[in-house]
């Protein structure tokens, strides 16, 4: 996919914490849901807000539910934003003592970050890419140079300047032209991922006034260099389905539509192979996948099927030579095998195995070079990258020597290279960026992430892995990090972070942020439970579904092993979990309130069942295979036993701080917003909870990178305060 900027952008907004805006309320908004007297009235009040209890029924498979506070889903009414006015009026005051510790926190963090900074240059189709950010600024410049560093640097996009206008805004997706000189790419400024396509010559400078509304903000170049192929999302779900034709220059009414994707269960994409031969349209739902081919020089032509989806399988697909390589599941190959067939014969019956599947390793990834075959594995839950000559006249596997480590491959576009560029790092030491000569077997680290100030070394700090016991004896291991000198005396405060679904591997990375937690005496601990892929592919399957409870335990099972062995106590441990994190921080609470302290839950999806029934939301009829369908009795049942909405209860909760954002369209405000409602009727006991709506952002919170510190320092300020740490 020719996403040339694709690992920067991400890798600079990277957090698997929530990231939040803190933000002032408008009196506007107030002025339109109550008057000035009522107002004022409502803000002075450190009373916890109340929503109002409208019942609402609902019944399916002869099983009643009463939704008191399903009115919340009433989007823009005013009294839904009067609602989620007072929660925040009641967060921000009854948290003003932290205010300093906030600013402190935030100023702290963000002084180790090298603020002029860049990416390492890479080299595509007669350029050199760079990414730099500036003094001060939120966003990134993507830069290029003709040939040589030492050539003239051309800004292709200075976000900043683009963004000034904008509380929130994202450009993804750039996408630069065989001839590079044109560039697509897209813009979401209301983080609802609803992204607006733009063409830009790259010789003029022009933005072309044609756009593009509703897309993805990925699209692809036919090799003619004035045929762009793109993704389209429906209006209401959001679901990625239809593929368009768009010729540069023409009005878009006139895009032609190629490709629907009709079952309601799959997206689907387009993008471009390494090789540059091939246009492919990828079809995908959690358990299957399918692809159509064309000649990338022909865009005009009809797509053809490479293999119709069958149910259960997965493969995945690149161009090398005169075949195609596959990374697929087929014949129960459970963690997976790559297989190769003639770019003339593509259906299963032809594909022949090339690196056999194997019980004790998950292929995760390939990259292709024209002397090598890079590929990515995980073996006993670590990263493995190995590296074959295709003459077979070498084998062997870059050397790590760690257990909390974290490597991949980052950006390699050229097939004639002789060089890999990877990626490392760990819960101790900063990301690097290392080429390795594949030929010579000679690393050059080429950067590594500068933390300023002249109190970090990372000979302060220690990691290890640890297994817990499960319920049923599974061991679940969990990543550690703290300050050297740690006593195992139950008297750390610690704070645990898990994920758990879709297959989602959260492996040990290294946070200069996470520093301001260790260096005040926290340990941060990752649970890698099951519903991650950390243990290979059967450890997904066992978190799913009817298996999906194993999650929840398994993150009880590591807390409490945390506990047992004194890196902490039911009085100082943390939980923090968000979006289906958010859903495990919610089950756990039900389940195990009386071992944590405070539980942080970020954008959670915590009404499982009235989601799931209902597939006008985003995302719904795709996550069946992940959750199961409710409209059917067996699932419907079982998510009901774990949905943490419907299993609040008269518990003594611990401390929560919940954050949400008011235009998410992966997980719906009113979620967070409902929950934390009925956990204010039920919960019993002294303990806070407090819940945050960002009002102008949506899933992933605010878009500048100095922004989310912002939001993190509320986290973290959170967690601090409960500990009575002051500074």
């Amino acid at each position: 996919m020719r996403q040339i900027y694709y690992f920067a952008e991400e890798q600079f907004k990277l957090s698997f914490m929530k990231n939040l805006l803190v933000i002032s309320v408008a009196s506007l908004i107030f002025a339109a849901a109550c008057n000035t007297n009522e107002t004022s009235e409502k803000t002075m009040s450190l009373t916890p807000p109340k929503a109002d209890k409208i019942p609402k029924q609902l019944t399916i498979h002869d099983d009643v539910r009463i939704d008191n506070y399903y009115w919340l889903n009433q989007k823009d009414e005013p009294e839904v934003i009067d609602y989620l006015e007072r929660e925040n009026d009641y967060y921000e005051k009854m948290t003003a003592h932290t205010k300093q510790l906030k600013e402190d926190l935030f100023e702290e963090m963000k002084s180790r970050i090298k603020e002029d900074d860049a990416s390492v240059p890479y080299f595509y189709n007669g350029y050199y890419y760079i990414t730099k950010f500036e003094t001060g600024k939120d966003y990134p410049i993507y830069t290029r140079k003709k040939g040589s560093l030492e050539a003239a640097e051309e800004v292709l996009f200075n976000v900043n300047e683009m963004a000034k206008d904008y509380s929130y805004y994202n450009l993804r997706g750039i996408n630069v032209s065989l001839d590079n000189k044109w560039a697509a790419f897209g813009v979401d400024t209301l983080s609802r991922r609803k992204y607006t396509l733009h063409i830009k010559n790259l010789e003029t400078g022009e933005i072309l006034p044609q756009t593009i509304e509703l897309t993805t903000g990925s699209s692809t170049w036919a090799n003619d260099n004035r045929t762009l192929f793109y993704t389209r999302k429906d209006e209401q779900t959001l679901r990625s389905n239809e593929i368009f034709r768009h010729t540069r220059g023409s009005d878009p009414a006139k895009d032609v539509l190629i490709f629907t994707e009709e079952d309601e269960t799959f997206n689907t994409y387009v993008y471009k192979t390494k090789s540059d031969k091939y246009l492919v349209i990828g079809c995908s739902s959690t358990l299957t996948s399918e692809y159509h081919i064309l000649d990338a020089n022909a865009p005009m032509g009809t797509f053809k099927v490479f293999q119709a989806r069958e149910r259960g399988l997965e493969y995945g697909i690149s161009h090398f030579g005169t075949d195609f390589y596959i990374l697929t599941n087929k014949d129960d190959a459970t963690n997976f095998k790559l297989m190769k067939t003639s770019e003339k014969k593509t259906s299963q019956e032809n594909w022949v195995d090339v690196i056999p599947h194997r019980n004790d390793v998950l292929m995760e990834d390939i990259d292709i070079f024209k002397e090598y075959l890079v590929v990515s594995e995980r073996s006993n839950g670590l990263n493995k990258i190995r590296i074959k000559r295709w003459d077979e006249t070498a084998d062997y596997y870059l050397p790590f020597d760690n257990e909390t480590y974290t490597a991949y491959t980052t950006q390699n576009p050229e097939f004639d290279n002789k060089v890999l560029r990877y990626g490392y790092n760990s819960l101790t030491t900063p990301a690097s960026v290392i080429d390795f000569n594949m030929e010579t077997q000679e690393k050059t680290v080429m950067k590594e992430v500068e933390v300023l100030g002249d109190k970090f070394d990372k000979n302060n700090y220690a990691s290890e892995r640890v297994w817990a016991t499960a319920e049923d004896g599974t061991k679940i291991p969990i990543s550690l990090v703290y300050r050297k000198g740690m006593k195992k005396d139950g008297k750390n405060p610690l704070l645990i972070y898990g994920y758990g679904s879709y297959g989602a591997t959260i492996d040990p990375y290294f946070s200069s942020s996470r520093l301001s937690l260790l260096d005040r005496g926290f340990v941060f601990a990752i649970a890698h439970i099951r519903g991650s892929e950390y243990l290979g592919r059967q450890w997904y399957e066992d978190g799913k579904l009817l298996n999906k409870k194993n999650t929840f335990t398994d993150f009880i099972a590591a807390s409490k092993y945390l506990i047992a062995e004194k890196y902490t106590s039911k009085d100082h441990l943390y939980a923090s979990g968000g979006s289906a994190g958010g859903l495990l921080m919610g089950a756990v609470l039900n389940m195990a309130p009386e071992i944590y302290n405070g539980v942080i839950a970020s954008v959670p999806f915590v009404d499982v069942l009235t989601t799931m029934l209902d597939d006008s939301i985003p995302l719904t009829t795709g996550e069946y295979d992940e959750w199961g369908n409710p409209n059917l009795a067996e699932y419907y049942h079982y998510i009901k036993s774990y949905s943490p909405y419907d299993n609040v209860a008269a518990l003594e909760y611990p401390n929560i701080f919940v954050t949400t954002g008011y235009h998410d369209s992966q997980v719906q405000y009113w979620e967070p917003a409902k929950w934390v409602a009925k956990l204010r009727e039920f919960k019993k006991g002294d303990n806070k909870i407090f819940f945050h709506t960002n009002m102008d952002a949506g899933h992933g919170g605010a878009s500048g990178r100095f922004e989310a510190l912002k939001e993190v320092a509320m986290d973290y300020a959170f967690l601090l305060d409960l500990e009575s740490i002051k500074e």
